[in-house]
């Protein structure tokens, strides 16, 4: 397995590999690496012939410096992950003044909306720094496809779009959420949970079910005061937000086209760690 932390380095190794028709597929992530991201791996190993993965906690992306301070960070366990996967994987682990030359920085963009729904409610800014951090490892490795998770969806939506405005020539590809034995969507996050918070945090995944069975018969709204309801009686959690949305958009609807597709998004607080998942209503 081949490591850099520095993106001189890595840059002249990529070019001293590949070749014209070589495809390169990069996974990024923010380390504490669980099964979901090995599973973004897996999956750019079968794909291409060279798979990049970068491990990086960016602070840009970060309004609230306690979030960042307490986030996970597992460095040798994710090596050894990600090691005992594939030998052949090349993993970029930087720091803030790798990636940014020494200046951090989020770039100021424009999504068509995107931003404004959901976590760009809750977290001002936090788009504009997970678009700047892509972009910049984007412009670092030269993708030809990247992957990720689609618990994050309006993240995954985002980065579609900045691709797009951008017209880099990378293919972002979405893939399943992966779930612990209780369906709460694998998250780096979760460590952060004691086993009996992690266990009540089912409840989360279980209001997504439950949703999309109310949606069938019933109005968006309706379907959000039952689950805002649900939350009320469990003093553990905290509802920050339950929304049903256009997956293209990601804007609210108050009423059913049968030609749209709608997707769940949630945010829950447990003890102070922020959980998000989202489910397909259609």
């Amino acid at each position: 397995m081949h490591i850099f932390y520095g993106k001189t380095a890595l840059i002249d190794y990529l070019k001293s590999t590949k070749t014209i028709h070589s495809k390169i597929g990069f996974v990024p992530t923010m380390g504490a690496l669980h099964q979901g991201h090995l599973s973004l791996m897996q999956q750019s190993l079968s794909e291409n012939e060279i798979t990049v993965v970068s491990i990086f906690v960016n602070p840009t992306q970060f309004n609230n410096l306690e979030d960042l301070a307490k986030y996970p960070r597992k460095l040798d366990d994710d090596l050894k992950k990600t090691e005992a996967l594939s030998t052949e994987i090349i993993v970029y682990a930087p720091n803030a003044d790798d990636i940014y030359d020494g200046k951090p920085f989020s770039q100021i963009f424009d999504f068509d909306g995107l931003e404004n729904q959901m976590e760009g409610q809750f977290r001002p800014g936090h788009f504009n720094g997970v678009g700047t951090v892509v972009k910049r490892l984007f412009e670092i490795v030269e993708p030809t496809n990247a992957y990720f998770g689609e618990k994050d969806f309006q993240q995954l939506q985002i980065v579609r779009k900045m691709v797009d405005k951008n017209k880099l020539k990378v293919t972002v590809i979405g893939c399943p959420i992966y779930r612990e034995s209780n369906n709460l969507a694998m998250s780096s996050r979760n460590e952060l949970l004691t086993p009996e918070q992690k266990q009540e945090a089912s409840l989360i995944y279980e209001s997504l079910i439950g949703a999309k069975a109310k949606f069938k018969t019933n109005s968006a709204k309706k379907t959000e005061k039952w689950v805002q309801k649900l939350f009320k009686k469990n003093h553990n959690f905290k509802l920050e937000y339950f929304q049903i949305a256009d997956e293209e958009t990601l804007l609210t609807s108050s009423r059913k086209n049968k030609n749209k597709k709608y997707r769940a998004f949630i945010a829950v607080v447990v003890n102070n760690v922020r959980l998000i998942d989202t489910i397909s209503l259609n």
